[in-house]
């Protein structure tokens, strides 16, 4: 697991618990809908970063009898449960207190003044997160040799198998659309001395809440089932393969992500005729080096070449 992964959710993690204490004093002093929606959100926050934390520990566990491929899905399946509690406990808690505020008719927001302060001290930590979180991120697309820009980052965010920079990525971005969307229903409250906006904001930020997590199962789904390399790797791959003067074609090739780094490689080719079993070797160890020369993180024991002889008639 990457440094930089671990780095922020580090980061997330302090930053949330912080902001979930304040936040929650806040919500106390003002009985602001929103404020408390917003506590909920960084208490879950807080912990599904331990949750990741745990995750990222397990998932390096060492490969055993029942487990041959290691623990890398342990990663994965943390994840979702991450995505679950966004869900279940920041997003459904955020909309019944909005739904239970609009249904007690109006209320006084007090201490507004400590409500800015907060989301303002919480804007900042939260922007810090994210700010590393995207550092990690783009230092990846820098190492492949491609320049940052907002289609690569979109690219690298759909092809990216590091689950843990892309929960905090959105869990970040989630945090500071709610921040957003609280202040401004709390002002509009304030100004307006009508707290149906405070309510609606909570309602929102459920929503909102509800909809990144939606996201994030959905990307956990697809690499539990198994996901294969990107379509970039996959051609660069068959294309260095294609290359081995010995190889006369490549007939399949399976992959498939056993954790963020390491990845299962099944290769058949057909070779040409008149080799000896030397030269076999030989050519089974040059396709090994090719596949790690383009996944070069990956486990060299889960890479396995299937060789077929070209037959003569």
């Amino acid at each position: 697991m990457a440094v930089g992964s671990k780095k922020a959710v580090y980061a997330a993690l302090f930053g949330n618990l912080g902001i979930a204490i304040t936040k929650f004093i806040a919500a106390i002093f003002s009985g602001s809908a929103s404020m408390w929606a917003e506590a909920y959100h960084s208490t879950s926050d807080t912990f599904n970063q331990v949750l990741l934390l745990f995750g990222m520990k397990t998932s390096t566990k060492a490969s055993s009898y029942q487990h041959q491929f290691g623990y890398g899905r342990e990663l994965f399946f943390w994840s979702f449960i991450v995505a679950t509690m966004l869900f279940g406990i920041s997003g459904i808690l955020s909309l019944e207190q909005g739904a239970s505020s609009l249904l007690m008719g109006h209320y006084k927001i007090e201490n507004v003044q400590l409500s800015y302060i907060v989301l303002a001290i919480a804007f900042g930590f939260e922007g810090n997160a994210l700010r590393i979180a995207l550092k990690a991120f783009t230092k990846t697309i820098k190492a492949k040799g491609e320049k940052v820009t907002l289609s690569s980052m979109v690219t690298e965010f759909k092809e990216s198998k590091d689950i843990t920079i892309l929960t905090v990525i959105v869990e970040d971005t989630a945090a500071l659309l709610g921040i957003g969307i609280a202040a401004i229903g709390i002002f509009l409250s304030d100004i307006t001395g009508n707290s149906v906006y405070d309510a609606i904001s909570s309602i929102l930020i459920g929503l909102i809440l509800m909809f990144f997590a939606f996201f994030l199962a959905k990307e956990n789904r697809g690499l539990l089932i198994g996901e294969s390399i990107t379509g970039k790797e996959y051609k660069k791959i068959v294309k260095s393969i294609q290359e081995i003067p010995e190889v006369n074609k490549l007939i399949t090739m399976r992959t498939m992500h056993l954790g963020p780094e390491e990845i299962l490689v099944g290769v058949q080719v057909n070779l040409i005729d008149e080799l000896n079993t030397d030269k076999i070797e030989l050519v089974t160890d040059a396709i090994e080096q090719k596949i790690m020369q383009i996944i070069p993180n990956t486990n060299r024991d889960y890479i396995f070449v299937e060789i077929e002889r070209e037959k003569r008639d």
